[in-house]
């Protein structure tokens, strides 16, 4: 197993990362990694991924255990894939057993971009808070997985934690709050997770924690701290005419509507994210020169972007967005390989599938508005057709349950839930280097 960079420099592209169980006879039986969910900081912007992992003797004939198991995927993502594919610019949490810690093998992981998670199932000894120490004074940060309890041995431990995160939904209320006035104490970080709803959300922001993990965000409630303002209204609709066939006339008639919406666009257009090699002045222009294809692409990512500013790098509506539209379209060419209208219909749908958010209000009502293709409406509505299956397939790959994906693969037989796995990782890729490609010293730069 090979040491990796600090830039974490990617080895393979995000499209090889999409077809790779298929290239590499050996991939489908490594594969492990199943996806990511988002920790947010307490201004709602995207700061980190808890890494998920399955281990499986069916895929994993030589592993015997959840270590070699979590070193296995490390070394085939983050050494084959890359870092910055995997994570973006942000830091990725990794569970990690008694076995991993005590391992060499986690120094392998640049310490400034991960946190180590212990699970709630580790003993601690002397020995293994030594480990702790040590591990710390290279860089890493330990975080200490699902809390529920105040104990003598907990507040021992705490000195060699700098995380605690404490599962909200388990956890009863006046547990959870001794638990953070000893933490606060010890001048630990905490982060709530499963956070689902926005009333939990506020909860835990009134309470003291500073980081929570959940796709709170993606619910309609949320619409309260979202604006949705004329600009947005009119990407839809762009959105809308791009998922037909119209000229470029017909484009340039729907944006001049909205000068600030084409000023935002050109502004998008000639940022490093694009990685243009020449300055676009005129809408007309950006047209011809990247297509009406990407054209859709940075108008979905402009409608998801938060009213309260955060860029696109941070912001978890829109990489969810973004991620759930370029996994529709590469699982669209898995099951139609050579049909590209059917894989820009996918994405199409996977944007209009999170639509309900930016209106807060359901999916029925804001769908019925739009002059949308009756097979994306059906999808959106009811996951019925091919989109509507992998719309299925994208939402249970996004939760990271193993069997939701294998049952979601059912009735899509060109796909494996491995396969979603890895797509996963590839759309994940494709949307960290849209907003944040890696200059040449390995640092990100934002859109």
């Amino acid at each position: 197993m090979q040491r990796f960079s600090s830039s974490g420099r990617p080895k393979a592209t995000a499209a090889n990362a999409a077809t790779t169980p298929d290239d590499d006879a050996g991939a489908a039986e490594e594969q492990v990694y199943l996806g990511r969910q988002p920790i947010l900081d307490g201004r709602g912007a995207l700061i980190a991924f808890e890494l998920l992992f399955r281990s499986s003797l069916a895929n994993f004939a030589v592993v015997t255990n959840d270590a070699e198991a979590t070193a296995h995927v490390i070394s085939r993502i983050f050494g084959d894939v890359g870092i910055h594919a995997a994570l973006g610019g942000h830091t990725g949490y990794v569970n990690v057993d008694r076995t991993m810690l005590m391992s060499d093998i986690i120094e392998l992981l640049p310490p400034e971009r991960f946190v180590l998670e212990i699970l709630e199932t580790v003993e601690f000894d002397q020995a293994l808070l030594d480990r702790c120490q040590a591990l710390r004074s290279l860089g890493f940060r330990c975080a200490l997985d699902d809390v529920s309890r105040l104990s003598p041995r907990f507040e021992e431990i705490l000195p060699y934690i700098d995380i605690v995160k404490i599962d909200f939904l388990q956890c009863p209320r006046d547990e959870i709050e001794a638990l953070v006035k000893v933490v606060k104490q010890h001048g630990k970080a905490l982060l709530a997770e499963k956070i689902e709803t926005l009333e939990d959300h506020e909860i835990a922001m009134r309470m003291g924690f500073e980081m929570f993990q959940g796709y709170y965000f993606a619910k309609p409630q949320v619409l309260s701290s979202r604006k949705t303002n004329a600009s947005r209204t009119a990407l839809l609709r762009l959105l809308v005419l791009l998922s037909g066939e119209p000229s470029i006339a017909e484009i340039e008639a729907e944006l001049k509507a909205h000068p600030d919406l084409v000023v935002k666009l050109l502004r998008l257009l000639n940022s490093s994210a694009v990685g243009l090699t020449r300055t676009i002045s005129s809408l007309h222009t950006a047209i011809l020169v990247i297509g009406t294809r990407q054209v859709a692409r940075w108008a979905q990512m402009l409608l998801f972007v938060d009213g309260n500013q955060l860029n696109l790098r941070a912001d978890p509506l829109a990489e969810l967005c973004g991620t759930r539209a370029r996994f529709m379209e590469l699982t669209a060419n898995r099951i139609r390989p050579n049909d590209g209208r059917f894989s820009d219909t996918a994405f199409i749908t996977g944007v209009l599938s999170l639509i309900y958010v930016l209106y807060g209000e359901a999916t029925s009502d804001v769908v019925q508005r739009l002059p949308i293709d009756a097979n994306i409406r059906r999808a959106v509505l009811n996951r019925e057709g091919e989109l509507g299956l992998l719309l299925n397939a994208a939402e249970a790959t996004e939760s990271g349950d193993y069997d939701a994906m294998s049952a979601a693969c059912e009735p899509l037989p060109a796909l494996k839930a491995d396969d979603l796995a890895a797509i996963g990782l590839a759309a994940g890729a494709w949307y960290n280097y849209s907003v944040s490609p890696p200059r040449k010293d390995g640092e990100t730069t934002s859109a």
